[in-house]
């Protein structure tokens, strides 16, 4: 009787901290999904994961939105001091994570969503972290983080260029173009700044591979995960190889999604368990940080699979090169 009034206890005393980031989460999951129904079905093998691109990026949004509105003070001193009305920015944040989220899975103004957040994201890292790596230099950690922190900004950029591009798609040739290229440039910005990330986070996971898989931060694996080393080490090369991959820009396509289904494959069945095990604890401070986990993985995924989402197959571009190639002859005919 006890065990289960304490069972009880722990689950109706939730903080609102977690429930609303939960919900959120779930929320957003739903309206992905539905919007996401149509690639999904129209999808072979491991596209299929490619098309969920979007709702991997957009329900970590809600989730860590959801945190600033619920718990907004514990975000205060992450603000610069220098900036006035602290309170009120953990509070806009917030807010302006949720409206991308919903944006980024409904697949509605993504050019202004992903291009807004992208630009936070760096400015976080020239605000907030890149002081820390002076302060600190010797610390791993933060250096981690403005990496982490890159790649999702380098995923949201990803986001808008495709959406650029795909809206010149809809419109007559010869429209739009300075926006195809800026949509062009975006996305190799992103290609870049995630493969980098990806190179870096293999070599960690070679150094300290007891560290949780993935985005290696101070979190250990836990004891009861069996094969450890192994998953870490496997983790490393994947992401080594596939970032060199989409840094040459040779098969950005295909170690995009290997490595996005990896990282996908990891958030299931490793941070899932995490999660689970951190939401039946009675602590709020260790629901919060599962969740945090959770989130922070799935996020950078899902820059991957944007990355993957938006780089051409290669049976697209033999066409496209074929196309050339024809056009060029008819030129050339034409001449002569």
């Amino acid at each position: 009787m006890h065990m289960h009034s304490t069972i009880l206890a722990t689950f109706f005393e939730i903080s609102r901290t977690p429930v609303s980031m939960c919900s959120a989460g779930i929320l957003v999951f739903l309206i992905a999904l539905y919007a996401a129904k149509t690639d999904f079905a129209r999808s072979r093998g491991l596209d299929k994961i490619v098309a969920l691109s979007n709702l991997c990026f957009a329900v970590p949004l809600a989730v860590f939105g959801a945190l600033h509105l619920a718990d907004a003070r514990s975000i205060v001193p992450m603000v610069p001091s220098y900036m006035p009305w602290r309170l009120c920015w953990a509070y806009f944040f917030g807010f302006a994570l949720l409206a991308a989220s919903l944006s980024i899975a409904t697949k509605i103004q993504v050019r202004w969503s992903g291009l807004l957040f992208g630009i936070a994201m760096f400015l976080f890292v020239a605000m907030l972290i890149i002081p820390g790596v002076l302060a600190h230099p010797r610390d791993r950690f933060p250096l981690t983080f403005v990496f982490r922190e890159s790649s999702f900004g380098g995923g949201g950029w990803i986001l808008a260029g495709s959406a650029m591009l795909a809206g010149n798609a809809l419109r007559e040739k010869g429209r739009e173009q300075s926006r195809g290229q800026v949509g062009g440039k975006l996305i190799t910005v992103g290609r870049v700044l995630i493969a980098i990330a990806a190179i870096f986070f293999g070599v960690e996971h070679f150094l300290h591979p007891a560290n949780v898989p993935g985005v290696p931060l101070e979190k250990l694996m836990p004891a009861w995960i069996p094969g450890r080393l192994l998953i870490n080490y496997l983790t490393g090369a994947i992401l080594v190889v596939a970032g060199a991959c989409m840094l040459l820009a040779k098969k950005t396509r295909a170690g995009a999604t290997y490595l996005g289904t990896w990282i996908v494959l990891l958030v299931l069945f490793i941070y899932g368990p995490i999660l689970i095990a951190s939401l039946s604890d009675p602590s709020t401070a260790v629901k919060v940080e599962g969740i945090n986990y959770f989130a922070d993985t799935l996020l950078f995924a899902g820059a991957i699979l944007a990355l993957a989402s938006a780089s051409p197959r290669t049976d697209q571009m033999r066409t496209a090169r074929m196309l050339r190639n024809q056009d060029r002859d008819v030129i050339v005919k034409a001449d002569s």
